[in-house]
C-alpha cells in the first residue's frame, strides 16, 4: 500500500484518465472493479447526463470511483452540486484555478486532485489544499499545458517541490513505464490513451480502429493559441496547418475549430472533420481489449519490471 492506494482505498496505484467522449460509466466502473480508480469524464456531459452516469456507475461497482471536471466548462457550478448530491467522494479538477473549488469540495468531504503541467502550478495546487496532484507531460493526448515539458523531465522536477502525493501522466501505458514513473518519484500513474483503447471506452469504434493503426509520430500538438491539443493527423488537422501557413489569426483558428469537433471525431466517428485526440503512446497499442485484461497485463509487466530491476 502506498500514499495513493491509501488515499483512494484502491488495490493498484493506477488511475484512468477522465477523458472527454471516452470516459463514461462503463469504463470508470470497469477500471474500479479491476483494482484501479475509474473516473467519469464530466467535460463531455451535460449536467443531467453526468448525474445519470454517476448513478449507473454506483450500480456497476461497489469500489471507489471519481469524476474529472474541467473547470473552464460551462455549468461547472451545477456539475459540482450534482457530484455532491450523488455522493461522489473523489474529484479530479483541471483547466482552471484549483483555489476556485478545492475548499468547497473538501468542506463536503470530497478528496480533491488537480491536474497540472508544471512545477509552478503543482505548488499552486498544493497551496490551494488539494490532496494530490497529477503532473501531466506533453506526450499526453487531448488538451495539454503550453510548456511542452515531457513526463520524464516533469515528474522529478515536480517531486522535489511537493509534499503531497504525486500522480504521473502522459505517455504511460505499460507496467514498465509505470515502474519508471514511480522510480522518478510518482506515487501512482494516470493512463488515458491505454484505457481509451478498451472495449468499455465510450468512444466510437471508428476512432478506436484509427488509433490502433496509428504509428509512432502520428500525433501532433497544435492550436496552442487557443488551447494546446494533441491530435492524430486527418483532414481537419491538415486544414489547421494550412491556416497557419496563411498566418491565421486567433479568431480565424476559432472559426475553423467551430463547435463540437471532439464529439464529432471521438464520439460520432467522423475521421475526416473531427478532432481525434490521443496520446503519443498510441503507437504502442495495437489491440482493443477489455479493461480487466489491460489491468492484468499492466500489473504483470510492472511486477516483472520490479523483480528484474538491477543495480551496478
Amino acid at each position: 500500500m502506498n500514499r495513493i492506494t491509501q488515499l483512494f482505498n484502491i488495490k493498484y496505484p493506477i488511475i484512468q484518465g477522465g477523458m472527454i467522449w471516452n470516459s463514461g460509466y462503463k469504463l470508470a466502473a470497469a477500471v474500479s472493479n479491476s483494482g484501479g480508480l475509474g473516473l467519469i469524464g464530466a467535460g463531455s456531459m451535460y449536467p443531467e447526463v453526468l448525474r445519470e452516469h454517476i448513478q449507473k456507475c454506483k450500480k456497476a461497482t461497489d469500489k471507489p470511483f471519481g469524476v474529472n471536471v474541467p473547470m473552464l466548462y460551462p455549468n461547472v457550478e451545477e456539475i459540482m452540486n450534482i457530484i455532491v448530491e450523488e455522493g461522489v467522494k473523489i474529484v479530479f479538477t483541471s483547466a482552471g484555478n484549483p483555489k476556485t473549488w478545492t475548499s468547497w469540495l473538501k468542506e463536503r468531504g470530497i478528496t480533491v486532485v488537480h491536474v497540472v503541467s508544471s512545477s509552478k502550478f503543482a505548488l499552486k495546487a498544493q497551496e490551494a489544499g488539494v490532496d494530490a496532484v497529477v503532473a501531466e507531460g506533453f506526450e499526453a493526448g487531448g488538451h495539454n499545458g503550453r510548456e511542452e515539458t515531457t513526463t520524464l523531465t516533469l515528474i522529478p522536477m515536480v517531486k522535489q517541490h511537493l509534499q503531497i502525493p504525486l500522480i504521473a501522466a502522459g505517455g504511460i501505458a505499460t507496467g514498465k513505464s509505470m515502474h519508471a514513473a514511480m522510480i522518478l518519484g510518482a506515487d501512482a500513474v494516470q493512463m488515458g490513451t491505454r484505457f481509451a483503447m478498451t472495449t468499455e471506452s465510450s468512444s466510437h469504434q471508428n476512432f478506436k480502429d484509427t488509433c490502433v493503426n496509428a504509428q509512432e509520430g502520428d500525433t501532433y500538438l497544435t492550436l496552442k493559441e487557443l488551447a494546446p491539443v494533441r491530435l492524430i493527423r486527418n483532414k481537419f488537422f491538415n486544414e489547421v496547418q494550412e491556416a497557419y501557413g496563411k498566418c491565421a489569426t486567433t479568431d480565424d483558428l476559432k472559426a475553423l475549430l467551430g463547435r463540437a469537433r471532439a464529439k464529432r471525431g471521438m464520439f460520432e466517428g467522423d475521421l475526416e472533420d473531427g478532432e481525434l485526440e490521443i496520446g503519443q503512446i498510441v503507437g504502442l497499442i495495437n489491440e482493443i481489449k477489455p479493461v480487466s485484461d489491460v489491468m492484468a497485463e499492466i500489473m504483470a509487466d510492472f511486477e516483472k519490471s520490479v523483480a528484474t530491476t538491477f543495480s551496478f
